[in-house]
């Protein structure tokens, strides 16, 4: 006997759901914390970085509901990506061993990341 087919209803998306401004704001925090671990000067919290936040989401709820998925999407693999990286670096950092290389290379990787979302708004 072959198994039941069923329909399945692909993933809820509702456009202008999402913080867009938090969604960086949150990347920028991951971003200040990885700089760190590469031996940078502290990134503190600047007004631009709010003001930063306040663009985006402003031109988020512009965007096409398109963008708005694209960069929903680049968003959260970003995070995803992110987050396993700063996972690993904190781990090897707990064995005594070095992280300064591999979290200046993801901090730049960030900065690329944070880029490029920017760029897939409208202005």
């Amino acid at each position: 006997m072959l198994p039941r087919v069923t329909q399945q209803q692909p993933p809820f998306y509702a456009p202008g759901l999402a913080d867009a401004g938090a969604q960086i704001a949150q990347l920028r925090q991951v971003l200040a914390l990885v700089a760190e671990m590469a031996g940078r000067t502290s990134l503190t919290p600047r007004d631009g970085d709010l003001d930063e936040a306040a663009r985006v989401s402003a031109a988020y709820a512009r965007a096409l509901p398109i963008d708005q998925k694209r960069f929903d999407g680049l968003a959260a693999e970003t995070a995803r990506w992110a987050a396993a990286a700063v996972r690993t670096l904190l781990q090897l950092d707990e064995a005594g061993l070095p992280v300064r290389a591999a979290a200046e290379r993801l901090a730049e990787a960030l900065e690329k990341a944070l880029a490029d979302l920017a760029q897939r708004l409208p202005r």
